[in-house]
């Protein structure tokens, strides 16, 4: 059980949720993203580190499902949902999905980090959740922190200080 005002750290191609006073943490990303769907009135959020688009990339059965864009947001609003947040009030905030190695080759399969971040907001935009803030691209690593409490989600990249959404 988590004690008031911990921090809950979630990893790479994983996801959680949290109650203020709680905030809920996840770092490296780089290609990945971030996504913070939360509550306002409730006090709540749920964060996944979403490793690749899509979960037909998968190739066997018993996929680890937050590691997807469209399985990680179906199962944060489902869990969301299921403790109390109501699915209208929604909101989201993302981070991450960098270009983290130059490729000569236009290559689509190389453009993860851009892949990652097209295929969370194509999925919220399905579900209708809108995006208030973001800080997506680049070429910079991140660890994102959010807290219910204030909604706001800190965001330290490497090498370029820290920035508050």
């Amino acid at each position: 059980m988590i004690k008031e005002g911990q921090i809950v750290r979630i990893g790479i191609g994983d996801m959680g949720m949290v109650r203020s006073p709680n905030s809920i943490r996840t770092s490296g990303l780089g290609s990945c993203v971030g996504i913070v769907l939360y509550d306002e009135l409730k006090k709540m959020a749920g964060m996944a580190h979403i490793m690749l688009p899509a979960s037909a990339l998968a190739k066997k059965q018993g996929l680890k499902r937050a590691k997807y864009a469209d399985t990680a947001i179906e199962d944060l609003i489902a869990a969301l949902t299921d403790a109390g947040a109501s699915s209208y009030r929604l909101k989201a905030k993302i981070a991450g999905g960098a270009q983290m190695f130059p490729f000569t080759s236009s290559h689509d399969m190389m453009r993860i980090g851009p892949r990652n971040v097209e295929a969370v907001k194509g999925n919220l935009q399905t579900f209708r959740i809108p995006i208030l803030a973001e800080d997506v691209g680049g070429k910079s690593g991140r660890t994102i922190e959010f807290n219910p409490e204030t909604t706001d989600l800190h965001i330290r990249k490497v090498n370029q200080g820290e920035s508050v959404i």
